[in-house]
């Protein structure tokens, strides 16, 4: 009797699973089938990441810059896209000034150069953000900036950053700066909000300079880490009015950001307030000095990273100069809206494509729309070329993503297995003029559960800058051919499925 109590009352579990997930007919069946397999433990697992409690949240939009279109110069493919996207904007269609930054050195250089030379304000969300020797790094550089009178805001997600510790969060409160935490560790939060996660990065300074892309704050970005090996990244830093949509996401997710718990005083903190108020009123403060080089990372961050041949982790040229007139849309990905924001960003870009489309994404498991995306792109006449790990972390995820490997290939798609180190850049190039770089992968995780925030770039010369990046990382990397899917063991397609059957979940 007891065994047929459990019966029903799984079923009428499984029921409620339908009942809510209806619209979403994929992730239905995958609860359902975990529900078969570990009945009521599969319904209490379902509860915790579902996301029960909606967060109430508007998308960004400001419908006065709806109606800007492209010059007649650019192609027909990017006016197009550009039109299209304008009502999911953050704020419509922008002018800004772009510089790409390639992987972690050159990326760290150039933004602590601009933390030194920030003169009112900075604002900061990481989704990772570490306390090792990039992290105390700069870490002291906000304490110091905040020391003259710089206006400091600090947050950082609660999962991803749940190792940052608490004395390091005091010493930057007691210094002025603002901290708090998307959905931190602790009750309620942690019962209703389990699977959101803040995945931006997200840096402006003083308004009108931003950082946004892939890198977090942490030594292995750097790719001197002996344990974690080489690092393959993608960056981008905005200066000018488009460099205001960012400081617009980070002011939205700020008001939904929990305060840390501190032991600073009310009254220390108002007499800091009041300190740096009169700065600001008297004279725009800029604190001097020397900028650190590549060549003085080795010998400043101690024997760890000594040890390494700095010189060979980044294998392609500077481009510290290289700032480009583009106009941007900049979009956010918020699961407190029902709109998939950044998903359909991609569907339009993928199917509007007319010559080109490069993808590079360390994360690759897409619905069946961007399968179908890609795919008639290919039947349109498009050269697709993905380039993705050959080693991934997390492990699930490549058996996952190895599953869409075949239709692909059939289809016409050419693809790359990076092989010289872990791959993260996450960034598209279309028709040699359209480019889109941000934090977000091609999974469901990103498109529903994730604030995300990616920009797309009319700019040929940007798209000619990634291209040629895209290039170099193709001689670093295996082509994929049909044959080798068919070689795999019968084990490695039933752990593929699996990790496949978990992949609305990952």
């Amino acid at each position: 009797m007891w065994i047929l109590g459990l019966c029903i009352v799984n079923t009428v579990f499984m029921l409620i699973v339908a009942v809510r997930e209806v619209r979403r007919p994929a992730k239905a069946l995958n609860w359902l089938a975990i529900g078969l397999i570990l009945p009521i433990i599969g319904f209490l697992f379902y509860l915790m990441t579902s996301n029960p409690v909606r967060i109430p949240r508007k998308r960004l939009t400001s419908p006065q810059n709806e109606l800007d279109t492209l010059p007649d110069s650019f192609s027909r493919s990017a006016s197009v896209i550009a039109h299209s996207l304008r009502h999911l904007t953050v704020q419509g269609l922008r002018v800004g000034r772009v510089q790409m930054l390639t992987n972690g050195i050159e990326t760290y250089e150039k933004l602590i150069e601009s933390l030194r030379n920030a003169q009112k304000t900075i604002d900061l969300e990481y989704y990772v953000y570490k306390d090792d020797q990039i992290g105390r790094r700069i870490t002291d550089l906000l304490v110091e900036q905040a020391d003259v009178g710089v206006r400091i805001r600090f947050m950082r997600d609660g999962w991803g950053s749940r190792k940052f510790p608490q004395s390091q969060i005091t010493r930057m409160t007691d210094a002025g700066i603002k901290c708090r935490t998307i959905f931190p560790l602790r009750f309620p939060w942690i019962l209703s909000t389990l699977t959101y996660r803040d995945h931006c990065k997200i840096v402006v300074i003083d308004g009108k300079e931003a950082f946004t892309g892939g890198i977090n704050i942490g030594d292995e970005y750097t790719g001197l880490k002996p344990n974690i090996g080489f690092w393959r990244d993608t960056h981008m830093r905005i200066v000018g009015e488009a460099a205001n949509d960012l400081q617009v996401v980070f002011n939205a997710h700020w008001k939904i950001a929990s305060p840390e718990r501190t032991k600073i005083s009310t009254k220390t903190n108002d007499m800091r307030e009041s300190i740096q108020d009169s700065r600001h009123k008297s004279q725009n403060i800029s604190p001097s000095g020397k900028a650190t080089t590549i060549s003085d990372w080795s010998a400043e961050w101690g024997p760890e990273l000594s040890t390494i041949d700095h010189a060979g982790a980044d294998n392609v040229p500077s481009t510290s100069q290289a700032l480009h007139e583009a106009y941007v849309q900049t979009f956010e990905g918020n699961p407190g809206i029902p709109t998939q924001v950044i998903r359909e960003a991609y569907f339009i870009c993928l199917t509007q494509a007319t010559q080109t489309i490069d993808i590079t994404n360390p994360y690759f498991v897409p619905d069946a729309d961007i399968i179908m995306a890609i795919k008639t792109a290919v039947e349109r006449g498009v050269h697709v070329r993905l380039l993705v790990p050959r080693h991934v972390i997390p492990r699930i995820v490549g058996p996952a993503s190895r599953t869409y490997y075949g239709e692909l290939l059939e289809s016409g798609v050419h693809i790359y297995m990076y092989d010289k180190g872990m791959l993260h850049a996450k960034l598209m190039v279309i028709d040699e003029e359209i480019s889109e770089v941000g934090s977000t992968n091609y999974d469901i995780r990103s498109y529903r559960l994730n604030y995300e925030v990616c920009e797309i770039l009319y700019s040929a010369d940007v798209a000619r800058e990634l291209t040629e990046q895209f290039e170099r990382d193709l001689t670093d990397s295996i082509p994929l051919r049909i044959e080798d899917l068919l070689q795999r063991s019968l084990t490695e397609r039933i752990v593929e499925q699996g990790a496949r059957l978990l992949s609305p979940l990952l």
